[in-house]
């Protein structure tokens, strides 16, 4: 956004600077300009990446503005990122894959991901572990692995945490399996959670 003076009872008593948007005359130009610096080799020009996450929440005109970005000259490289599967294109009844509009869909390579392996899994784990300065006996590691298999890696993950406060509090330097299946029975993953209000559905206000 481009700034000029305001003229208003806000700026005249507490020196506050209106905004205006940049007209597309100017931008139009700035792009001249630095097309021609590029022409000349004077310069390189980095389009650069945007990275979306949780991309279905996005809503259609946000989807209709991107669509007009990527056919711009100076567009930068764009990933999404999403867990949806068929779902509404916000803003619309629509019912697209990944919540994506099926025009922008078309134009995007897609990489399918797989679930993580055993082996995987406790590779991260033990990478997080040691980012984190966590010590983690073997079998303690072998047991987390399972928990990421059964639950998810993200709940692992976050058990490793509470585990080692566990076993600092019992004067242990390291993790141990008994540190492990205390915090497991305290902090259950999203579907024993799931299940626990299912189970107690009546009982909640509704």
């Amino acid at each position: 956004f481009a700034r000029e003076a305001g003229s208003d009872i806000f700026s005249l008593f507490f020196g506050g600077r209106e905004t205006k948007e940049i007209e597309p005359e100017i931008r139009q130009q700035v792009d001249e300009y630095i097309k021609e610096l590029v022409q000349q080799g004077k310069c390189e020009l980095l389009p650069g990446v945007v990275f979306i996450d949780e991309v279905s929440m996005l809503d259609i005109e946000t989807f209709a503005f991107l669509n007009r970005a990527m056919e711009q000259e100076l567009c930068p490289i764009l990933i999404f990122a999403t867990n949806r599967g068929l779902t509404n294109v916000r803003g619309t009844d629509i019912v697209s894959p990944h919540g994506i509009p099926l025009d922008l869909l078309d134009r995007l390579l897609i990489i399918n991901t797989k679930p993580y392996t055993k082996e995987e899994i406790r590779k991260i784990l033990e990478i997080r572990a040691e980012k984190e300065k966590v010590k983690i006996e073997k079998e303690a590691l072998d047991y987390l692995t399972q928990i990421g298999e059964k639950t998810s890696l993200r709940h692992a993950i976050q058990l490793l945490a509470p585990a080692y406060e566990v076993a600092k509090e019992n004067k242990r330097e390291k993790i141990t399996v008994e540190d492990v299946k205390f915090v497991e029975e305290r902090f259950v993953d999203v579907k024993k959670s799931v299940e626990y209000m299912k189970s107690l559905e009546e009982k909640f206000l509704k």
